[in-house]
């Protein structure tokens, strides 16, 4: 199955204030909690969930078909 991603406008404006090596670790945290539907929250966006990186952390909503990111944050 296919799942979409979703950034909030926040989360692109602050993705593109990251060096590289912080962007691609939100990129992979985004990616893990992308691969986990079962530890996501129950769909429809009025509940988040939190996935931690080994510096960084997303927070996101969950839909049927994929999360939307709506913050993120890095300690690099």
């Amino acid at each position: 199955m296919t799942y979409r991603v979703d950034l909030a406008f926040r989360v692109e404006e602050a993705l593109a204030t990251l060096p590289d090596k912080g962007q691609q670790e939100i990129f992979e945290t985004i990616a893990a909690a992308l691969i986990r539907p079962d530890n996501w929250p129950p769909p429809g966006g009025r509940h988040g969930a939190l996935c931690w990186g080994p510096l960084s952390w997303v927070a996101f909503a969950a839909y049927p078909d994929g999360i939307e990111v709506y913050d993120m944050g890095w300690a690099g």
